[in-house]
């Protein structure tokens, strides 16, 4: 998986196993949110990486951009491992802290 690039070695990933740590499930329960694992699964396979966290202390990771239900914009913030794809969380990006197109911070 090194030096391919992290669209890739997430979808890979996703194909074997889709892990969601706590974190993750604890934010898409939020009353005001209710983030389906259906929309995650969607937004691996169709979103755009928007930020790329090649050195995070969990290990390589990244931030995608996609369409959830009802066309509302959610990020998700993913791990390729070698056996699965962890779900670290995802969320409703907050306009005051988003360009408007969710694809570039404030």
């Amino acid at each position: 998986m090194a030096g391919e690039p992290i669209l890739e070695q997430v979808r890979r990933a996703a194909r074997q196993r889709v892990l969601y740590l706590p974190h993750g499930v604890r934010q898409m329960s939020h009353s005001d949110r209710m983030i389906t694992p259906a929309e995650v699964e969607h937004i691996v396979i169709s979103g755009e990486v928007i930020e790329d966290y090649p050195q995070d202390p969990r290990g390589p990771s990244c931030l995608l951009l996609g369409v959830g239900e009802g066309g509302r914009s959610l990020h998700v913030v993913c791990s390729p491992k070698d056996d699965y794809l962890a779900i670290i969380t995802a969320y409703v990006p907050d306009p005051e802290q988003w360009s408007a197109d969710f694809r570039r911070r404030r």
